[in-house]
């Protein structure tokens, strides 16, 4: 059986072009929120190379809610403003994190995570949950990761149905 890993180009520009096409393929006909982000996350999760926890985090009730993920098991919560996902909230702006350890107030589900990035999740102007990509490797996240997950990001914005989400 052939690895994952080899399936998927080494240059991440590639990649990315690559996750893009696959993404939009799964997503094709298909408008429901929570099947979509967790084939997403499967995706990214199969991709990406150097990760340990990829998945999504929804608002509800003022805060940011555990969605569909790949990786070891996750915070539920998180205020917004706390932690890098509540800060990609809060700022309305994608975190792209060198050190998480250097970050003041991050959220350490997985101990061994060292980088992440988050990126938020936008219907009708209002956020509605962000992507959340952790990574044992210090650096592992750079702007090819940024422009790259941004776009996944907005393929999902254009895909689902969000009109339940965005009221939340």
């Amino acid at each position: 059986m052939q690895e994952l890993d080899s399936l998927y180009p080494a240059d991440k520009t590639d990649c990315y072009q690559l996750i893009h096409s696959q993404l939009k393929a799964l997503l094709e006909n298909e408008p429901y929120v929570i099947p979509n982000l967790s084939n997403a996350s499967a995706l990214l999760n199969g991709a990406l190379k150097n990760i340990n926890w990829v998945g999504f985090y929804l608002i509800h009730n003022n805060e940011l809610l555990l969605g569909p993920f790949q990786g070891k098991t996750a915070c539920v919560h998180i205020k917004i403003g706390k932690g890098v996902c509540g800060t990609a909230v809060l700022k309305d702006e994608t975190q792209l994190i060198y050190d998480v350890l250097a970050f003041p107030g991050h959220i350490a589900c997985d101990s061994a995570s060292r980088s992440e990035i988050v990126v938020p999740i936008r219907v009708d102007g209002h956020i509605v949950g962000v992507l959340d990509i952790d990574s044992p490797i210090t650096g592992r996240f750079d702007t090819l990761d940024k422009e790259g997950l941004e776009e996944v990001v907005r393929i999902l914005e254009q895909s689902c149905q969000w009109k339940e989400y965005s009221q939340l």
